[in-house]
This record gives C-alpha cells, structure tokens and sequence, in this order.
C-alpha cells in the first residue's frame, strides 16, 4: 500500500481540503496522512472565517509523519501566508519526496480569499520549483504566470510560462472555460489534451482537491504522468455525476462512487 501526505487545510463541511483528500486517498486504496495547515470555518455556501495553524506546529506535523513512516507522494493544497510556505519547502527540500503534486488554492468557491496577496510570490519562489506537477485552474493560472488566459488558445502559453517558473509540469485546467471543461498536461516537451463534458450540477465542492489528490495517488501507484491524468479525471468526473445534494449551496462530489455500487448501495 502506498502511503500519501495532504499538506492542507481543514474544512469543517468535509467536502474540500483535508477531508476531501483523505477520502481520496481511500477510494485509491492508499494510505492517507495529514498535515494541517489551517483550520476554516466553511459549509456548501462558504467560508466565514479561517485561522491559520502556526509554522512551527505545522513543521513538527511534517516532521513527526516522515521520521516515522514512509511517504510515496505529497499533496499540497491550501498554504496561506508566506511564513508556512517557507517552512513546509524547508522542510520537504530536507525530506525529498519523490512525488509532489501542488494545487495551487488561492480563493474559494464563494471567493473567500484562501491565499494572502503577499504569499504567492513565496508560493511560486519556493513550491514551484519543488513540485512534479502543478494544477492551476485558470484564475490561478493567470495569478502564477501573469498572464491573461480566458480562450483554450492562450493555456499553452501560460503553461509554458509556469514550466519556465520551476515546476517540471503542469495541468491547466479548463473549468472556467466556456463551453467545454478541456485540461491541458505539459511537460516542457508533450502537450496534451483531455476532453471533459460539463455535467448540469451545482454540486462540485471540492473538486480542485479530489483531482489533485487522486493525481498524487495515481501517480505513487506507478501511472505515468499522462496515465494518471485521464484516471484523475474520470474519477473525478463520476464523483460530480454522483455528487452529493447536501447543504443550501454547492453540496460536495462523491469520493466513493465505486465501493457504494459495489456494495449495492448506488444504481
């Protein structure tokens, strides 16, 4: 069994973040770790509030997971001051981790800002570099390369530009896109696309999360980059086909589609 670390923060609905990636983590059959970076308080219709975990208890987090067990892959997720993005790069360039997939999470659905103005510039000097793969999605792909992109047409040339920052490649995701929901993978030399079809839902809580640990789980369990990718991307296309109508807002994806179908319990 592979064992995977989620360097994120808590949401209190458990549809995003920790939660989300731990229960990914599970449907991949892994073992799921956990460091947690802050502590929100969210539900299907936002974030009210958030308080951030100090770095020296997140550095003994870190700690206290790779000088006891083995870590095939890290995830991180939501990293919200310049002080944590510093300690957690210190901390994984002494560990080494031989797989680190970056969601690069700066707002929330409801746009609840989850990344100080003043630590994405540390996010890109210090993560970026460090990171097998990186998963914008296109506002956040626009913050990281400076560069405008709204058209399928323009995510080559911002990929190319995150490339050109240190991470070794990158997943623009195209769910801002009109029309379809098309990713582009680029590794510096390969482009290529996956198609994706919007499903009519409201339901996709944590889908940025679920696709970004699923990514890291696939990709322990030995998937090349391109293989691991389409998996990825079913999987989370069936959780938002099954997601869950919970909530007064935008109610979370379905992380076990599959064992709830084979337990009988899912048509």
């Amino acid at each position: 069994m592979k064992h995977l670390l989620t360097i994120a923060g808590s949401d209190s609905s458990g549809g995003a973040g920790i939660q989300a990636d731990l229960k990914t983590f599970a449907a991949h059959g892994t073992f799921g770790m956990s460091v947690i970076t802050a502590v929100t308080a969210q539900n299907t219709q936002g974030v009210t509030m958030v308080q951030d975990i100090d770095a020296g208890v997140i550095e003994a987090q870190i700690d206290a997971v790779f000088d006891d067990i083995r870590v095939d892959a890290v995830k991180i997720g939501m990293v919200s001051r310049p002080e944590i993005i510093k300690t957690i790069a210190d901390r994984l360039r002494y560990y080494k981790p031989q797989i680190l997939v970056l969601d690069p999470v700066m707002i929330s659905k409801s746009g609840y800002p989850l990344l100080a103005p003043e630590a994405c510039a540390t996010l890109v000097q210090e993560l970026l570099p460090l990171a097998t793969l990186v998963t914008p999605n296109l506002p956040e792909a626009e913050v990281i390369s400076g560069m405008k992109v709204t058209m399928k047409e323009e995510m080559r040339p911002v990929a190319e530009r995150i490339l050109e920052l240190g991470a070794k490649a990158v997943l623009v995701k195209g769910g801002h896109l009109n029309g379809s929901a098309d990713d582009l993978l680029f590794d510096g030399s390969t482009e290529r696309w996956f198609m994706g079809d919007r499903i009519d839902t409201k339901n996709t809580h944590g889908t940025g999360c679920t696709l970004s640990s699923s990514l890291a789980a696939n990709l322990a369990q030995g998937r090349s980059l391109a293989d691991a990718v389409a998996a990825s991307k079913a999987y989370v296309t069936e959780a938002i086909e099954y997601s869950l109508p919970i909530g007064g807002g935008c109610g979370p994806t379905h992380h076990f589609v599959d064992l709830y179908r084979k337990a009988g319990w899912l048509k």
